[in-house]
């Protein structure tokens, strides 16, 4: 009998990220043992033993792209043809564990795919994917949206995909593939659109449907927006946004390795928060 396998995926483009994704895996080898692939982009070789540190670290070529934020946009977009696995969580690098997530992975016995909401869940006022101020988009953001061909209506949802679980499923390849189709529409209207994968996201769930489960905020916890939360269960998954680096967020990931990193990143490292490539 085939031993079913799983593990888990991130993206790591360019030198900003990196030592958010030191502690990401450190995270992750604190709760879970499975492989952690990681789709890496212009970071030099010389670097790749800090992450190959942690044992089961498997590193693939992302697409490559100038602009460090399109090629982590891309990257997840390939998520699918990158797993090896028949079950896959996939979490942004800015995000820390704070316990074990087994159950997800149980999750994909019987569903496609598995996501949070965003925050800001309604399409409606999903002002956050479009160019200009936003008090002025507001009552016009899915007439743009829908402009461009992206096939979203008053009811449908914007998802954070900082966060989502997938199986190995010719419905969930489909998935992927739309996801794909609406991000190049996006990408191709950036005078109207920020070059956000929200919007494409929402669009390949509308179009495709896939069998999945809503997971609650706990599974994604944003904790810029903690005070816009009201929940009851302790955060499972910790997602690190700025200027909250996963490295100071919980004493999750304290170990003699990771408190050398962060003296070693102060010195060699640019900082994260001033990236120029999140102004553009």
């Amino acid at each position: 009998m085939k031993t079913e396998s799983r593990g888990f995926i991130t993206i790591l483009t360019g030198l900003y990220p990196f030592q958010d994704c030191i502690h990401f895996l450190a995270a992750i080898r604190k709760f879970h043992q499975e492989p952690i692939i990681i789709l890496i982009d212009q970071v030099p070789i010389v670097l790749y033993p800090f992450l190959k540190a942690f044992k089961n670290v498997i590193l693939k070529p992302a697409p490559a792209s100038e602009n460090t934020v399109l090629a982590s946009r891309q990257a997840k977009l390939a998520l699918y043809a990158a797993s090896e696995f028949d079950k896959t969580i996939y979490l942004d690098s800015d995000i820390c564990l704070l316990s074990d997530i087994n159950d997800v992975f149980e999750y994909l016995d019987e569903y496609d795919f598995l996501l949070t909401e965003d925050v800001q869940p309604s399409i409606l006022k999903a002002t956050n994917l479009l160019r200009g101020k936003q008090e002025d988009l507001l009552p016009n953001v899915l007439p743009i949206l829908q402009s461009v061909g992206l096939p979203l209506q008053a009811d449908s949802v914007q998802y954070n995909g900082g966060f989502m679980a997938f199986s190995k499923t010719e419905v969930t390849k489909v998935f992927f593939d739309e996801f794909q189709r609406y991000f190049e529409i996006v990408k191709n209207n950036q005078d109207k659109l920020l070059l956000k994968d929200q919007g494409a996201l929402a669009s390949a769930i509308a179009s495709v449907r896939p069998h999945m489960k809503i997971l609650p905020p706990t599974y994604n916890y944003l904790s810029k927006w903690e005070e816009d939360y009201d929940i009851q269960d302790k955060v499972k998954v910790l997602h690190c946004t700025y200027p909250y680096r996963p490295q100071y967020a919980k004493n999750i990931t304290r170990s003699l390795y990771t408190k050398v990193f962060d003296r070693f990143a102060k010195v060699f490292l640019p900082n994260q928060v001033t990236n120029p490539w999140r102004t553009k």
